[in-house]
């Protein structure tokens, strides 16, 4: 394990060309598990775009604990950064779990059940 330091709070590029930066040091002890990008959508035709995104990367802190950092990011002007942490389990990282993607990259993923290949969408999710 080693000490790993991230930052939490939002960072914003302004028209002036200064940042405000509002974010905090977070260490702790761990070890990095998994990471994935997601893309966001462009505003202007609703497609997948590269300038703005979400990146998630899973640590199992010292005392066992699953932590994901989370970096919600923008390259567009005006348009925050924001970093956060959160708490997760084993069913979050798992099918239907809210880091499903994230779990699988990590080897929390198993291939899904006829029944759940086979719900409507809404029910999988």
């Amino acid at each position: 394990m080693e000490k790993i330091t991230v930052r939490i709070g939002s960072v914003v590029g302004m028209s002036s060309g200064r940042t405000l930066d509002d974010t905090r040091e977070v260490e702790f002890v761990g070890e990095e598990l998994a990471t994935r990008r997601t893309y966001g959508l462009s505003d202007r035709t609703g497609g997948l775009t590269d300038t703005r995104g979400v990146d998630e990367t899973l640590y199992k802190a010292e005392d066992g604990r699953y932590i994901v950092y989370v970096e919600e990011w923008s390259h567009w002007q005006g348009e925050p950064n924001h970093y956060h942490l959160v708490e997760v389990t084993e069913d979050d990282l798992g099918v239907n779990g809210r880091f499903e993607a994230l779990g699988a990259e990590a080897g929390f993923g198993r291939p899904l059940t006829l029944d759940e290949a086979l719900a409507p969408p809404e029910e999988m999710f």
